[in-house]
């Protein structure tokens, strides 16, 4: 199961980071939170984060035996998004569908089951 759950999290990672790089731009900044687009362009945050998405995806895959580490970075850059999701529902910016203050709200709810998805897919056989 973990093993499953390892590769569709990989497989979401990839295509994720390569929506931000083509497809999903625009719609990716409007997570972006405005802190970060005054030390950066947004679309810069965008593409950075997709490129790293992409990355982390594919170490999942790549490299087996880090991948309990892979799996923390992982849980900590969903961690450290986080904010853009916040701001996304607090200044009402629509993105991805998420058009009403519900929808949003609810968005927020699905970053700690990420963060665990993290880290139970990536925990080495035998752990808890």
């Amino acid at each position: 199961m973990r093993t499953l759950l390892r590769w569709l999290l990989a497989g979401s990672m990839v295509f994720a980071g390569l929506s931000h790089l083509f497809w999903a731009r625009k719609e990716f900044q409007a997570q972006v939170p405005d802190f970060a687009g005054e030390v950066m362009d947004k679309d810069a945050v965008v593409v950075a984060s997709g490129v790293v998405e992409i990355m982390l995806g594919a170490s999942l895959v790549a490299l087996p035996k880090s991948r309990g580490t892979i799996g923390w970075i992982l849980a900590a850059f969903f961690t450290a998004i986080f904010p853009g999701n916040l701001e996304q529902w607090a200044k009402k910016r629509s993105g991805f569908g998420l058009d009403t203050d519900e929808k949003r709200f609810a968005r927020l709810f699905f970053q700690p089951v990420l963060v665990a998805w993290a880290i139970f897919s990536t925990r080495p056989k035998g752990s808890a």
